[in-house]
Order: C-alpha cells, then structure tokens, then sequence
C-alpha cells in the first residue's frame, strides 16, 4: 500500500503528473522527506516552471555583463578591475503573513545573494505595493513592512537608498514586497555556488536550523485563502546582527583561497543549496543530517532539510584547508560544521546519523523540474476602452488633491525610517528620480532606478512593461546616467488561468524590445506568481531595476534652484489623447475610474531624449532636471519647486487643459537653466524637441490662467497626507 496519498502531494502541491515523474526518475516511490524535496524544488517559486520558456526571450549579454542569469546574483563590469553584482527578490507572501519579519527576511535574503558572490553590499532599495491607505489592514501592512526593512538593513549596516511605494486595491489581499541590493567585487574574484572536487568537504556555516520557514518556498507558489493567516510558522525569523557577522566571516574565508563554492541557503534551504551546487558542476553531495547545527530539538529529516532558517551559508571547501576556514567562523563566532563530501556519482544523499532518509539525482531535482507552457489567451482587463464622462474641475484644487494622493504624496514617512546614508557612499538618497552610490578609489559612480507600474499593465501588459523599462532608463539619464543592465521582478497572479498567463507572455515580451533597444540586458531577477487572494489577483506588476554609470560628480537636482532661469521641456509637449489618458493618476484619483490605453510610447524617441539630457547633464548645462512620470507636468512643476523657487508657466490654448496639465506620455524631462541656447542645442542634435515653456520665481507656481498657487500651498498637502492618513 502507498505511504503517498493524494491528500499528501495536494498538501505538497506535487500534481499526479509531476509524482509521474518523480517516479520515473528514482524508479520507486518516494519517502516523505524525499516528496519534501521535490516539492520545494518544483515549486514554482524554485523551479519558474510556468515562465522558464518565455524567460529565454530576454537579452541577457552585453560587453559590460561579466555574469548573467544563472547564478545568485549578475554582475557587470564598471572598470577598474571592479565589478557590481545586483539583483531585485520578492517576498510578497510572507510579507502578507507577517509583515515585519516578510520584509526584513526579503532583504536579508537578497543580501545574501550579493555577498556569496564575493561582493559586499552597499545598497538596498526597495518596491513595494500595498492595498489603499483607507483599509486598516492595509496600514498595519505598510507599517509592519517598513520597520522590518529598515530594522534588518540598519542593524546589517546597508543604506536604503530609494525605491518606490504604490497603493491600489488590486494589491489589498496580496502586498508586494521586491527588494533589490547591489554590492561591490573585484572581478577577478567572483564566487559561484557549485560542488567541485570530488572529496572536497561539504561545510554549513552561520545560524543554527530552526523550525521556521519550513515550505515557505511552496507557500509562495500558491494563492491565499481564508487559512492563509495560519501559516505563520512559514515565515521565516531574521537576525541582522548576525547577518553581519556571516557577511564578514563568509568574505574573510573566500579571501583564504580555501573556499571552492559557496551558497545562500535561501528558498527551501538545505535541499536548494545542496543539490544546486551538486547540479552546476555535475557532481553529487553527501550529508549527514546529524551533523547540522540545530537550535530545536527532534527536528526530523524532513524538518531539516526544508527549513528556511536565516543567516545561513553552504561551503564547499579545498580538501586539507578546512581548518582555514573553521578558524575565520570561529574568530566571528559562528557555527561551522563540515557536514558532508561532494562524490562523484551526481546524487544528493542524504543521511541522518549515517542512516539514508533521501537519495534523488541532482540535475533531475535541480534542473529537470516539469516545465509548462501553459495554455494563454488576452490579457485580462477590467477597464472599459472609451472615457467615462466627467468634467475638469478647478485645476489648482485638482493639484492639490493630487499632491496629497496616495501615490503621489510624499513618502518621507517611510524613508525616513532607513538609514540611507550609512558606508558614506550615498550622493543622491531617497525621494530623488534616482539613486546614485560612489564606488570608493575609482571615478565611477553607479545610479539605480526601480520602476514599474501595475495599472499601466493592466491596460495592455506589454506596452506597461515597455513603459517601465523606458522610465527606469530615463530617471537614470535624467541624474547623468548611462543605463547599462537591468534585473526584474516578475508580479502576477495565477499562471493556470489562461488569460493571466497572457499577461505575464506579454510583459515578458514587451519587457524583451524594451531592454534591448535601452541597451539593458537582463542580468537576473525573480518571478513571483499565484499573487492572488481568494480568486482575485493583482494587477499585472513587472517591476525592473536598472543600473547606470556616470563619473563620480555633485548630481543635479532635481529642483529649482534660483530666480529668473528659463524653464524648459525637453522632449516637448507630446500628445495625449483622453484614450491615453485613463491610466494616468489623474484618471485615478480625479476622476475615479480607469479607462483605455497607457500613454504611447515612442522608444526610438524615448532613447534619443535619454542621450540628449545626459549629454545636458553631464556638463552642467541646467540648474535642476526632474522627468515628468505620475501627474504629468503639473505636478513635476509643483515636486520641482518644493525647494522653495517656483516658476511662472505659459501653454498653449487647449479644449482640454486636465490633459495638458496631467497627461503622462513618457520622453519629458523638466529642466532649468540659464543657457537655454545650449539645451536647445543639444537637443535639436538629437533631434529632440525642446520648449521654452517659462521661467522661475520666487515662492509661486503658476500655470496662465489655470493655476495660481503659493509653493506652501502645495507643499503642505504632498508633504503632510501620508502621516494624516496613516494616523487618522
């Protein structure tokens, strides 16, 4: 009689056809521990069997990716023998569980996957999604996860540097939580996570194995329901001071020469860093349960080998230096135990005090997960093609309400809460278009952008992805930056359902010509599906974490910066239409509703007015430059003059100023300057539009006849609404 129920592979989420092949492959039936196994290495979140065949179309190489996808983290190369390996994880569900410890575990996690490269983190930044401020439960999320990212980055001592942070009721049942890190190496000495050297000892280093965590990489592969709430113990605990210790021991023993590999034990632990590193270099790894650090009692097999415990490292040593690398753990005061012994006949074996409990084929359980093309259809979408009828009201009140909106507001509340400038490299923090982190003894500065927008993308995936990748390409050019490699985190909600599974095809897709024509080739990332709550799933999210290089300079800002400057708009006016119109935040917040298409998107254009304002930049040509995204030109006029110096604003006639004033076609950036001659200049070498649209006063933004307003009386709402609603 079978031990193996369908009641247990449906509490595993093993289908019949994938324990089909279980079978087929060790050729007998599995214990559970080994149905343990393969259930979390299959799983979706391991294994991105539903978005492996469409993860191809992505560009993964250029002449400065030194690794692409593959690995824990890509890296490029920025010269002078210097590389900077990123990355962007998701930890949406257990986020939703438990906010605090979701969030700091997410960015304990990717940080791992920067330092077992060899690198060391210098910063974090962060993309988050909640539902509206105006739900209870939506505010306890928000505050849960704020403090758990900026209590582990902290006490680890790693800036948050920016990000961005997004409201909607799609996100109310399923918050999403993406972290993205970047550290810095040197090239010629990049660490891979794989088992070679047949006899090489086998080392588990850092925190002891606990019961936490334990299928957390299953219950990320699937939808919430109703019992969601109960599985708490799948939430992994973090410990950022021991973090940081692990941090400097792990580099302190690659610098030995006597580390061979070396592994993050991340999503499903012990089982993924084992038989991964087994799998890359072809070989198999033995260990012995009984010999692993544990700070529970009577943990079984299976507990042990699918706990999800942090702060935890897999090493693979140089046979005869073990010794090396227990005296550098024992000088920081963590465990080190050699566990087991790579072997050369290509299996995990798994023992518990010598006694086998688990023998599976590495490359079968690593790389051979079932891999489906799933059946897709349209895109879902909700929203109506034609505009609703509604009327423009006044339009200073309708700015102000605006600047006081969810999404626009200002989110000092929350960053304020990171320590961003910790490691003195941070030139340009939060609440900026972009990040930008010196790299200590070069000339090099790298910039870093995260963008992404989900109620673009459920207007048309492919066109909101594209979007995405040009925004995140032009806040990096709009700092000075040239953008040269991308990471992605891939948001969506059940992949089983056909027109969901089109969504995330043509983001992919769209996402695919999008990072190709920016030169942005996709280094890694993450895919996080079964984003839904009791049937309903998110908005199609795609969210991409560009990064750019620029030399080592004061960055320009973005605001005003002095009286009687000409105020220009580099990339024109751009068309709108009111079809184009019902993505915007305007559409949102005004007039309540979501309607037709994104704005459109020229991404020949697009590239040249990315060229053409670095090339203003760079030498100092304007005073601020800020590019127009959310709220269009009204409130990047109104976010540029928060410093203190407006300006005085003339448009062209229009039957519809609601769409002059908040429109949010891409290719516009926001300038002012004292030599317009020369922005004119550069532009019209790029053959970029450029207009002179006013010039800057003392205290005032106003708008022809449209908008008069004192800079208080709009700073006062964006700066103060995100507290007020969080406290109401």
């Amino acid at each position: 009689m079978s031990t193996i129920t369908p009641e247990i592979l449906t509490a595993h989420n093993v289908t019949a056809d994938e324990y089909g092949k279980i079978l087929s492959i060790l050729g007998r039936e599995p214990n559970l521990t080994e149905l343990g196994i393969f259930s979390v290495m299959w799983s979706e979140h391991c294994s991105y069997k539903s978005s492996r065949v469409h993860l191809k179309k992505l560009p993964t190489r250029s002449k400065y990716v030194l690794l692409g996808p593959g690995e824990n983290a890509g890296i490029i190369d920025i010269g002078d023998g210097i590389g900077i390996a990123f990355k962007i994880e998701s930890h949406n569900h257990p986020s939703f569980i438990e906010p605090f410890q979701g969030a700091a575990t997410g960015v304990g996690g990717i940080l791992r996957d920067i330092f077992t490269m060899g690198a060391r983190p210098i910063a974090v930044m962060d993309s988050l999604r909640f539902g509206p401020l105006d739900e209870p439960r939506s505010r306890r999320i928000l505050e849960g996860v704020v403090s758990g990212i900026a209590h582990y980055g902290n006490c680890f001592g790693v800036p948050t540097v920016g990000g961005e942070c997004v409201f909607d009721k799609s996100y109310s049942g399923n918050p999403l939580v993406n972290v993205f890190a970047l550290g810095v190496i040197d090239k010629d000495k990049i660490f891979k996570g794989q088992a070679h050297g047949v006899g090489n000892p086998v080392i588990y280093v850092g925190a002891k194995t606990g019961r936490d965590g334990i299928h957390g990489a299953t219950m990320a592969s699937d939808e919430f329901t109703e019992e969601s709430k109960q599985k708490r113990p799948n939430v992994q605990m973090g410990d950022p001071f021991l973090e940081k210790l692990l941090l400097e021991a792990c580099l302190e023993a690659m610098h030995t020469g006597a580390v061979v590999g070396i592994q993050d034990m991340g999503a499903a632990g012990l089982t993924c860093s084992t038989c991964e590193m087994g799998s890359r270099a072809g070989t198999g790894i033995e260990i012995d349960l009984g010999k692993v650090p544990q700070r529970e009692t009577g943990m079984s097999p299976y507990e042990i080998m699918l706990s999800e415990s942090q702060e935890r490292m897999l090493l693979v040593a140089d046979k005869g230096r073990e010794k090396e690398i227990f005296d550098v753990f024992e000088e920081w005061g963590l465990d080190a135990a050699e566990i087991g012994i790579v072997t050369d006949d290509g299996v995990l074996r798994v023992r518990n005090h010598g006694e086998i409990v688990a023998e599976i084929p590495n490359r079968e359980l690593a790389d051979e997960a079932p891999i489906y093309n799933r059946p897709f259809t349209k895109p879902a979408r909700k929203a109506p093609m034609e505009a609703p009828a509604y009327t423009a009201g006044d339009a200073k009140d309708e700015l102000k309400k605006l600047l006081a909106s969810d999404n626009i507001c200002s989110k000092r509340w929350i960053y304020e809460q990171y320590d961003y400038t910790v490691r003195t490299n941070t030139t340009l923090g939060p609440g900026s278009d972009a990040a930008i982190v010196r790299i200590k003894g070069t000339e090099t500065a790298v910039a870093m952008a995260l963008d992404g927008n989900g109620r673009y993308c459920s207007l048309d995936p492919r066109e909101g992805a594209k979007l995405g990748v040009a925004e995140a390409c032009r806040n990096l050019s709009t700092v000075g930056a040239e953008p040269v490699a991308a990471t992605n985190n891939l948001n969506f909600g059940n992949p089983q359902r056909p027109e969901i599974m089109a969504q995330l095809v043509e983001a992919i897709e769209g996402m695919a010509d999008a990072c190709t024509h920016f030169d942005t080739p996709i280094t890694g990332g993450n895919v996080s599906l079964y984003n839904e709550t009791l049937g309903e799933g998110i908005y199609p999210t795609p969210v991409m974490g560009i990064v750019g290089l620029m030399k080592n300079a004061a960055p320009v800002p973005m605001r005003f910066q002095s009286e009687g400057k000409s105020v220009l708009l580099v990339g024109g006016y751009r068309e709108a239409s009111k079809a184009h119109f019902g993505g915007t935040q305007y559409a949102d917040t005004i007039v309540g509703s979501t309607w037709g298409l994104p704005p459109a998107l020229d991404m020949d254009y697009e590239k040249r007015v990315h060229q053409a304002i670095r090339e203003i930049v760079r030498p100092g040509l304007v005073e601020s430059s800020h590019d127009l995204s959310d709220g269009g030109l009204a409130v990047a006029l109104a976010e540029s003059s928060f410093g203190g110096i407006g300006a005085r604003i003339a448009l062209p006639a229009s039957e519809t100023p609601e769409i002059q004033l908040f429109h949010e076609a891409p290719s516009r950036i926001l300038v002012s300057t004292a030599n317009a001659a020369a922005v004119v200049e550069v532009a019209k070498k790029h053959n970029v539009d450029v207009v002179e649209i006013g010039v800057t006063i003392q205290g005032r933004v106003v708008v022809d006849k449209l908008i008069d307003a004192t800079i208080e009386e709009l700073h006062e709402p964006w700066s103060t609404s995100l507290e007020k609603r969080l406290h109401a």
